[in-house]
């Protein structure tokens, strides 16, 4: 059957949500962003959409500009450091001592979030005192519950306008709190795929050998725009996301990644660094042991017995030891 590309644009974000992103990552860093900052933080967002978006925080007096042996600086004005944005802590008016506690509570959570347990240990509050907060919060679109991955009836609260860590929603690998072993695959192969043809490409090209390995690396930008424009994914991918993908290939000793210097300023650079990969041929076939599941797992570090994910119940790790 013949493979079907189908290109799909990503839908333009939410203004908002990026004048949030910037809020949250000027909290991140005090000291100040640079626009690179939030180009690696948000690659999908367009120049002009990133633009607008700071223009209007600088008019609306919540950002300051500064400049600095780099270049230009972004930094949260101080009166908005001691807490979330203003719009937020006008509607905390009227609210009695006991709501203002447990705001306070799970702001200091950030986007991890709390557990209402926690928030109760914390509050000295009686639950039913607590949930009734919760739910008028809720209301107020002050917080928000989002549903943990590591306990499928755990509930965590956090700031309304904050983004979920990635320990909370298992990022881009879990839909409805189930890991998409198939999509990682179809990743894993698709990534693969892009680095083969770019080394092949570059083996044909009869330049020198030198030339023709520098020629084979590509950039993990590269890859990640390759893949947004398959449209094989539903979802947003950044390029964290991506290198998570390319990691599993080079354990599997199919890549080799280097890290090269890179201008400040450049496409998918962090800190005057770049990383590139290429695909490889193995010397020779890796030994069972290092082909096993766990090597490869993308959210190996979540995995734990008692949990959502574990040995005991990874049906990867069954198939692996029935071979």
């Amino acid at each position: 059957m013949a493979e079907v590309k189908v290109k799909v644009q990503p839908p333009d974000a939410d203004p908002v949500e990026i004048e949030n992103r910037i809020i949250e990552l000027c909290h991140q860093f005090p000291h100040g962003i640079t626009d690179q900052v939030i180009q690696n933080e948000m690659p999908h967002i367009e120049a002009q959409q990133r633009a607008v978006a700071i223009n209007r925080l600088l008019s609306m007096g919540q950002l300051d500009l500064l400049r600095s042996n780099t270049g230009l600086l972004y930094r949260i004005k101080e009166s908005q450091n001691a807490g979330p944005v203003s719009f937020f802590l006008s509607k905390m008016k009227g609210s009695d001592n006991q709501e203002k506690l447990v705001y306070q509570i799970i702001e200091d959570a950030g986007n991890k979030g709390i557990w209402s347990r926690d928030i109760r240990y914390k509050s000295n509050l009686p639950l039913t005192e607590i949930n009734k907060i919760l739910k008028n919060l809720e209301s107020k679109k002050l917080i928000k519950a989002v549903k943990s991955v590591a306990a499928s009836k755990k509930k965590v609260y956090m700031l309304y306008n904050l983004q979920p860590d990635r320990s909370v929603t298992g990022g881009a690998w879990y839909s409805d709190q189930d890991f998409e072993s198939e999509f990682v695959e179809v990743l894993n192969q698709q990534c693969f795929k892009f680095l083969q043809t770019k080394a092949e490409t570059a083996r044909e090209s009869k330049q020198n050998p030198m030339i023709q390995r520098n020629s084979s690396f590509a950039s993990s930008h590269e890859v990640w725009k390759y893949i947004c424009e398959l449209g094989i994914s539903k979802v947003e991918l950044s390029m964290e996301d991506i290198e998570t993908i390319l990691n599993t290939l080079i354990y599997d000793g199919k890549v080799e990644m280097t890290i090269i210097a890179a201008k400040e300023g450049t496409v998918g650079s962090v800190d005057g660094h770049m990383k590139l990969y290429r695909a490889v041929n193995p010397i020779i076939p890796p030994t069972g042991l290092v082909r096993a599941p766990c090597g490869l797992c993308p959210v190996f570090d979540d995995c734990h017995e008692g949990g959502e994910i574990s040995p005991s119940n990874c049906i990867y790790m069954t198939e692996w030891l029935e071979f």
